[in-house]
């Protein structure tokens, strides 16, 4: 059993393992290897000067490995409730988590499987996005999105900021205190 299951690992849902696992918290993401930023070039990231999206993509992979979080690929075909959580499914794997965190990017149908209200996006060419609060809840307690498909723009560094505040609310509403993450230099 996962405390968090996260459905994508482009910037918002690595940037979200990240933070979990850095909690402390048991973390696994499922990825297609699909996401928008692999065709990426970047040079609007605060704190890095130019990387592809592919370069991107694969060392948030390896920071939210450095703390634990596991990585499957697979597409993820149905998330069900359960009395614990829920059981998602991708090909001929299940995995069981408390809470799950969609940062599929554009794609909708896994979460309109799921029940999730969708509304009017507001990004050029992304006409639909899930109803989402401040928080990134979704209308289904304990699923959470991050992200474009959470309506914001697709920016990397946008996506990447709104998967950890995602992030810190799930860690937060399962540690039932507010959770803060902040290094100190050694």
């Amino acid at each position: 059993m996962f405390d968090i299951l996260i459905v994508g690992a482009g910037p918002a849902g690595a940037s979200a393992a990240l933070f979990a696992a850095k909690s402390g918290k048991k973390v696994v993401v499922v990825d297609n290897d699909k996401s928008m930023t692999k065709r990426a070039w970047v040079e609007n990231h605060y704190g890095v000067m130019e990387i592809t999206g592919p370069d991107l993509i694969e060392t948030g992979k390896k920071q939210a490995a450095k703390f634990g979080a596991e990585f499957e690929e697979g597409t993820v075909e149905t998330i069900e409730k359960t009395e614990s959580g829920f059981t998602v499914t991708a090909g001929e794997k299940s995995f069981s988590a408390s809470h799950v965190i969609i940062a599929a990017g554009v794609s909708l149908g896994l979460a309109e499987k799921a029940g999730l209200k969708t509304k009017a996006g507001t990004e050029p060419r992304i006409k639909t996005v899930l109803d989402v609060d401040a928080d990134g809840k979704t209308n289904v307690n304990g699923i959470w999105a991050a992200g474009t498909i959470a309506g914001v723009s697709v920016h990397t560094i946008i996506t990447a900021g709104d998967g950890a505040k995602v992030a810190i609310n799930v860690i937060s509403e399962l540690n039932g205190e507010r959770y803060v993450d902040h290094d100190l230099m050694k």
